[in-house]
């Protein structure tokens, strides 16, 4: 079957959907949550949309309590189905936008909005994949099932519901990465530190009463704000402002009284890749700490700032599979006197140990009067290389692209890992930007429609 030909036959229908299902704002926002909505009701709303197009293409779905769905084909009676495993939920779309991020916008080919990579692009590419294999009558082996998660970016509740109550699949992917196919994904060390109560002293002309920046621990923080107090704050404002210009970055001032209140933009990437970041928080430490010997400060600049690979912290590993683990500080809160947290997102290659790597940030919070309050694993996820459902994908990619189907591996965490035998496959192509969890996140509508063909020929070729 010519996939190309089929997707092209169907591109403005697809484009059509993907833009209703981009216009949704599906944050997650527990303050609608309902019993029927447990992520808020426009997550929701993104779920229904889906499932009731699902049956209106004349699919089999369920609704699992709200926090995943499944379209549904192939024959009934099969005793084993294959997962295609998608999330409808998405990050806040923080920074300057050029357009509205929930009112998708083409432009130079490109069609820009929340979600456009991460990951409604790649589900209704998926979508449209088993839709033209249904609508081909073409006879399969096993069931297939997109599977709709809605809790992605803030934990995966929804596939830990899911693989409570559904049977396990027989293999799959995850189109929510990059292509060719990533075979091992890094685990996650997610802690919070909290510094001591009793050791929040300040002397100084100036001092810090507040500091905020980032909202999502997987997201590198592009706004910070803080708020001094003392004498002198003129002068402090201007060697801000040439701090803003000798660093190349947006500041903002407001001075009342005797409060000044200093902003600072910096640049969103994913938890993942900090380095394609600029943290916002920690350059405006690094500036503070010379003028605000505050000791929350002193940790954020002397342990955090300008280290992607946790040497400061004392727990810098690396193996062959997936590289360095790296350390994202995506939360900062601080009121003076009142509350002291940073919340780290730490991406942990196939090999690390974990145990070691918190005693050792544990100790390195410690000797600067910080202690780890919470802290949440999530293990690393490893296929091997000859697994049957690596030479299927690889197949489907080359025979669609006429490229090597090369391995790869990946810092992100992807639904991949709750599937046996699962690996992440696309839909970002090689040399190609990825602006998932980025400012005018876009997917490239010609990749759009080859993402769609390489995924019906391989969710075809899984099923029979």
């Amino acid at each position: 079957m010519n996939w190309k030909k089929e997707v092209l036959d169907r591109k403005e229908q697809l484009i059509e959907d993907l833009s209703h299902l981009l216009s949704i704002k599906s944050v997650k926002d527990l303050l609608t949550k309902s019993e029927k909505a447990p992520m808020g009701k426009n997550i929701n709303d993104a779920l229904q949309f889906m499932l009731d197009k699902a049956r209106k293409d004349g699919f089999r779905t369920k609704n699992i309590d709200g926090y995943a769905g499944f379209a549904e084909w192939g024959p009934e009676n099969a005793d084993d189905y294959i997962a295609i495993l998608c999330h409808l939920d998405v990050v806040p779309a923080t920074g300057e936008w050029d357009s509205d991020p929930f009112s998708p916008e083409i432009r130079n080919g490109k069609l820009y909005a929340r979600g456009a990579i991460d990951d409604k692009g790649p589900t209704m590419a998926a979508y449209y994949a088993l839709k033209i294999i249904k609508e081909s009558g073409s006879a399969l082996k096993h069931r297939v099932r997109i599977i709709f998660g809605t809790d992605e970016e803030s934990g995966m509740s929804c596939m830990k519901r899911y693989v409570q109550t559904e049977p396990e699949a027989l293999t799959g992917f995850a189109p929510d990465a990059e292509f060719p196919i990533i075979h091992a994904e890094k685990g996650q060390i997610n802690a919070m530190l909290k510094m001591r109560e009793d050791i929040d002293q300040q002397n100084g002309r100036y001092i810090l009463k507040s500091f905020y920046a980032g909202e999502k621990g997987n997201m590198v923080p592009d706004n910070a704000a803080a708020v001094i107090t003392g004498k002198e704050l003129e002068a402090l404002k201007e060697r801000f402002i040439e701090y803003g210009k000798a660093e190349s970055l947006e500041t903002a001032c407001a001075l009342e009284d005797h409060s000044l209140t200093l902003t600072l933009l910096g640049k969103s990437a994913h938890g993942m890749e900090p380095h394609k970041g600029i943290s916002a928080a920690a350059k405006l430490a690094q500036f503070l700490i010379e003028e605000v010997p505050a000791p929350f400060l002193t940790f954020v600049s002397e342990c955090l700032a300008e280290d992607h690979g946790g040497r400061n912290l004392g727990i810098a590993f690396a193996d062959e599979i997936t590289g360095p683990l790296t350390v994202n500080p995506g939360i900062f809160r601080y009121t003076q006197n009142e509350e002291a947290t940073v919340a780290l997102n730490i991406r942990c290659p196939v090999e690390t140990p974990y145990l070691r790597t918190i005693e050792k940030l544990n100790e390195t919070a410690q000797r600067y009067d910080f202690e780890i309050e919470e802290v949440r694993e999530k293990k690393p996820h490893h296929v091997a290389k000859d697994e049957p459902v690596i030479n299927i994908l690889q197949q489907a990619y080359e025979d669609e692209t006429g490229k090597e189907a090369a391995l790869l591996t990946t810092g992100g965490a992807t639904y991949a890992r709750f599937i046996n035998n699962g690996v992440a496959y696309g839909a970002v192509f090689p040399g190609k930007e990825n602006t998932a969890h980025q400012r005018n996140e876009y997917i490239e509508i010609d990749d759009l429609c080859l993402a769609t063909a390489i995924y019906a020929r391989a969710i075809y070729h899984l099923a029979t």
